[in-house]
This record gives structure tokens, sequence and C-alpha cells, in this order.
């Protein structure tokens, strides 16, 4: 068959939604109310929204129309066997536990594995998983591989773990300071990067040879899965779902946001093979989500996430979907603009600070590049860099260790010409990159300061 350049989407458009444009002087306003917080912004005051692909994304028709089969009986509904049987179809764990949101699984799970004096090793913790390792006072380390650090570098596998800097910090800290092992796929903290199986497999001996639990963050399992496929040696070729079911095999347990690969507006689990922990989790489940059959979830939305969860891993979608973001990607490399290479899954990753090396890291460059990008277009970026990574459990502030601007593509939403309009944006920002400057937060609170914090142009 002939291999076709251009990107087909696999689905046409059923129904529409419409968008509103503003003026620059419109936004300078809205940007100086919020604080020059692009959280706190009003979604219909921007154009194209890439803050984030959670729970933004379009719903399919089946989806729509499994939502007529939500039933909401408190508990044993049949939309909940329904959502277990295709999660343990990709998932096969013994214990699987509904959450609203994937951070609601991870709130349960490290206020039973967590607690002063522990440490969780991961590749990369995103921010509400740092943040709930952190309040229970354990401590969060990450362990990526150094390629993973540099954004320039191309490494098919960059999301993979540092096996031996694992192998170094159980011997420092002991098998007993650590609850567990953390795998995120992708790993969204550095540019969406994939980890290959055999990472995983390196990963799961560690924890085998000393007797340690392996838990995936799997939020984007199946666009993880498709880069296996297409990058790994021996993987051409396979299905998606056989993928899936290899990297769930190596682990012992997950938590889950539906919001992203579940294809879904809101939803999450926790899942593992532990029945002495599954039980523990499940009492905290419903002191604070709901009965263990729909925790914190109608009916409708487990038939949602059941339906999303048997598209997402299409082949045709995945190509579409790994091939639109790379789109943007070597648009703005194309242009001279610094993204984390080679690009990832669900989003495009601008290094601010390769772009604004005149901006301290202290003073922020990727909310500035990103504060910029709303501006002047009125496109929605999210800062992942000190903002959000920058201060400390004891309240000091250090840079983090890159400052990046993330351009997350909501699911099924956007067409090549939104994308063609954000490479142009981009472009016209990073062609006065030298005029941008820094800012100061004038307030912040204790935790999680990048939803809510305030700031100030320096």
């Amino acid at each position: 068959m002939h291999r076709w350049q251009t990107i087909v989407e696999p689905f046409r458009i059923h129904s529409v939604e419409p968008v509103e444009f503003t003026t620059v002087e419109q936004r300078t306003a809205w940007l100086e109310d919020a604080g020059h917080n692009l959280f706190a912004l009003r979604a219909d005051h921007v154009l194209i929204d890439l803050l984030t692909d959670s729970g933004t994304g379009a719903m399919s028709r089946d989806q729509w129309a499994a939502i007529q089969h939500g039933d909401e009986s408190y508990a044993g509904s049949p939309s909940w066997y329904r959502f277990l049987d295709a999660v343990q179809n990709l998932f096969p764990f013994e214990h699987v536990i509904p959450t609203h949101q994937g951070r609601a699984a991870e709130k349960i799970l490290f206020s039973v594995i967590g607690g002063p004096g522990k440490v969780v090793p991961n590749n990369t913790h995103f921010d509400t998983t740092r943040a709930n390792v952190e309040y229970t006072g354990a401590e969060a380390v990450d362990l990526v591989i150094a390629e993973g650090r540099r954004p320039e570098v191309v490494h098919p596998f960059k999301g993979n773990m540092d096996v031996a800097a694992l192998e170094e910090l159980i011997a420092a800290r002991g098998v007993q300071a650590i609850p567990a092992v953390f795998v995120t796929v992708t790993n969204n903290s550095g540019g969406g990067q994939p980890v290959s199986l055999a990472n995983l497999r390196a990963v799961r001996e560690v924890c085998d040879r000393h007797g340690l639990p392996l838990f995936l963050d799997a939020c984007r399992f199946a666009e993880n899965a498709w880069f296996i496929q297409e990058r790994e040696e021996g993987q051409q070729g396979r299905p998606i779902v056989d993928i899936v079911r290899d990297m769930a095999a190596l682990a012992d347990g997950m938590t889950m946001s539906a919001k992203k690969d579940g294809m879904a507006n809101i939803g999450g689990w926790l899942a593992m093979n532990d029945s002495t922990l599954a039980a523990q989790c499940r009492n905290l489940l419903i002191l604070t989500e709901g009965f263990p059959t729909y925790g914190g979830l109608a009916g409708r939305d487990l038939e949602a996430i059941a339906q999303g969860l048997s598209e997402v891993v299409d082949s045709h979608y995945l190509r579409y979907r790994i091939r639109s973001t790379a789109y943007l990607a070597d648009a703005l490399d194309s242009s001279g603009v610094p993204v984390v290479k080679p690009a990832g899954g669900h989003a495009v990753y601008i290094d601010a600070r390769a772009l604004l090396p005149h901006i301290p890291p202290l003073e922020y460059p990727g909310h500035a590049l990103a504060t910029a990008l709303y501006r002047e277009g009125g496109i929605r970026g999210c800062e992942i860099g000190t903002v959000m990574f920058g201060r400390r459990p004891d309240g000091s502030e250090q840079p983090a260790a890159m400052d990046l601007v993330r351009l997350a593509i909501p699911r099924r939403t956007y067409t090549q010409s939104h994308i063609d309009y954000v490479v142009e944006v981009v472009r016209w920002v990073a062609g006065r990159a030298d005029e941008l400057r820094g800012l100061r937060i004038v307030d912040e609170p204790p935790a999680l300061r990048h939803f809510t914090a305030r700031f100030e142009p320096l």
C-alpha cells in the first residue's frame, strides 16, 4: 500500500463548538486580572487551549452512545462490570479500584504506603504525584536516564529509568524505606517520552531481587505502547493490545487517569495484585470517593471509559495521534525553535531555557514564554519547569532540571489548521524572544503552586 504523507484524521466531525476570537489588548487585560497565571483565565477567553490533554479531548459517537447505558445503581451497577472487564482486558490486575481521577488514586495509595522516612523512586514524578508523595512526609526521587534531562538529545526512549541509579538508591536508603518503585509511561515531565519494554524488564529484575513492588503511572499507556511498536527491536508489527499487556505483566499495580488514554472527560483507577494493600486502599476509597463499584464516578462515566479503552488501542487512531504531535514538533524545529527531541506522544515541549537564555531560571523563563504565547495569539500552554518543580518541601527554591513549555494536544479536538496557527504564533514570539522578561511570584500556596500562584512581570 502506498504510504501517503498527509495525516488523515481517522474520524469525521459530527458536532462542533464555537471559539472566541479576541484581541491582544483584551488578552493583556485578562492576564493582568489573572495574576499572569494561565490557569486563572476563563476558558472562553482562550482560542487554542493546549494547557493539558487531561479530560479535554472529544469523545466519540460510540462513547456518547455508551453514556445512555449508564446505570446509576449505588452498588454493583452493570456499568461497573463493563468498566472492570475493559480495564482487566488490558491490565489483568486482581483488584481494580475506581476513582474520580488519577490524583485520587495517588492520594489513596500514598496515604497507605507513604510517610516520613519513606522514599519513592520514579523515572520522573509529575506534579500531583510528587505532591501526593511529599504530602505524606515521604521523599519523591527522580531517576530518569541522563538523556532524559537534555532536550536536544535524540534517544528513542528518553523516559527510561536509570537502573544503576535505582540500585544505588536502594543501597543507600535500604529496602525498608522504599514502599514501591514507580515508572511513568509516557514520562510527562520529561517531554512525554516513552519507556521501553527492555527498561521495564530491567527495573522489574531489580525489584524482584530486592522484594520491591513495581507500579506504573500508566496515564498514557497506549501512546507508550505505540512507541515501543515503532522503535523497540523485536516489537515491530505486534498488536498494541499485546504490548500493553506485556507492560502490565511486568508490574504489581498501577495508577491511572482515564482523562488521558482512557479517552474520557473524567475518571481513573488504582489497581494491584496485593489483597492486603487493596483492602486498605478500598477503606480509604469509601471514606473519600465512594463505594468500591463506582468510586466517585457516575455509571455513565464508567461506560464512557470502558468504550474509550477499546478505541485508544486502535492503530489508526494512534498513528494519527502520534504523527499529529510530530507535525507540530517538526514545524517548530525546522523554524529554529528549540524543542524536546524526539517528539513525545501527547504534547510538544518548547525548551524555554534555551530560547530565553537571558532570563534566569528563578525568573521563570517557561512561564514568561507561556504568557507571551497567550498574550500574542490566544494560545494557552503550560509551564513545566521551575514554577512547577522549583519549590522544595523545606521551603527553599532552586531551578528545575529543565524549563519547558508544554503544548498538550487534546485528543480528536483540533484540526491541522489550528496547529498551523500555533506554529505561526510560536514562530512570531520566538523571533522576538529577546524582548521577553521574567516574572516574580507575589503570592503562592505551600504546594502545587503553579495552579494558583500570582505573578507580576519584572
